[in-house]
């Protein structure tokens, strides 16, 4: 009797554990997805006294630096700057150089992404200060310096699909040192690392890492989805192993009906969906990881821009 008692509870827990291991599993394939980002050069509203030590200017080297970060979290698959410049330049978008929030749900639309990120430098330079003293009483004085860098970014985080600024922040970092007072040139960097060393570059990090840190909570209320290529000879959707996808994934297909327009403030509100038919991804290395060839599981009449979501 306690013999069997023992073995159902052994089945028991075998059970259990086996059950915890596939829904842990099936828990990090959905975290393994990601969401596309397309993040917009700042317009630099500060001083303009400065360039980044490429000569970008500081609006343009701090979106790539927030690009950077973004994709060295392992979460975002970040638009490529040269695509989303081409869109600009072929729907005349951004002429003037600075991004709205229709300009970048626009954009990330065409561009397939679900969250599009702008903003602008509203802050960015130094401030010093100076105290007299004395050095080891020897009867002279030495002038001790203090140095402040300050950096300021107002950001808006917007869902290209309702067109939608799900998030608006300013954020404002500093960073100081104190020395004996020297003259130096405040902005002659010849790298990264030297940059990244100094108290503009870390108050600078610091701002972007509050970005990232921003974008982590805003994705969360955002749904996965990708697009149908093309149907003919194969059903193809853009995005790959490289965004998460799996091979054996079953995906639900999406028509888009009418625009749902707010009639007090004309912005989208989104679309009428109607689930068409579902899908399963047989090769998720199309285009090197960029795109997946699937096969249809149920429905007809698939088509271009069809949307795509996880079962």
């Amino acid at each position: 009797m306690v013999n069997s008692i023992s073995k159902k509870i052994a089945v028991l827990v075998f059970v259990f554990f086996c059950l915890s291991i596939a829904g842990g599993n099936a828990a990090d394939d959905k975290k393994q997805l990601k969401k596309r980002v397309a993040v917009f050069s700042f317009d630099d509203k500060s001083s303009h006294n400065y360039h980044w030590w490429t000569g970008q200017p500081v609006g343009e080297g701090m979106a790539d630096m927030l690009v950077t970060a973004l994709v060295k979290t392992g979460k975002y698959q970040v638009m490529e700057r040269q695509e989303m410049n081409k869109v600009l330049e072929e729907q005349n978008l951004g002429q003037s150089g600075i991004v709205t929030q229709e300009t970048a749900a626009q954009v990330g639309k065409m561009l397939g992404v679900e969250l599009a990120i702008f903003g602008s430098v509203t802050e960015f330079g130094y401030s010093e200060g100076s105290t007299g003293g004395r050095l080891n009483n020897m009867g002279f004085g030495v002038g001790i310096k203090s140095s402040k860098a300050t950096v300021g970014i107002d950001i808006r985080f917007v869902n290209t699909t309702t067109g939608e600024i799900l998030k608006a922040e300013s954020i404002r970092k500093e960073n100081s040192k104190k020395g004996v007072s020297l003259d130096t040139d405040k902005f002659n960097f010849e790298n990264q690392s030297q940059f990244d060393e100094s108290i503009v570059g870390k108050a600078t990090r610091d701002a972007i890492n509050e970005i990232v840190t921003f974008c982590d909570g805003v994705v969360e209320n955002i749904p996965w989805q990708a697009k149908i290529v093309t149907v003919s000879p194969k059903i193809i959707i853009n995005s790959g192993a490289l965004g998460g996808v799996n091979i054996g994934d079953e995906l639900v297909v999406i028509r888009a009906g009418e625009e749902l327009v707010d009639p007090d403030t004309g912005l989208s509100l989104g679309t009428t969906e109607a689930e068409i038919g579902r899908i399963k991804v047989t090769n998720n290395n199309i285009g090197n990881g960029k795109a997946s060839e699937c096969v249809a599981i149920s429905g007809t009449g698939f088509a271009r821009n069809d949307m795509v979501r996880m079962k």
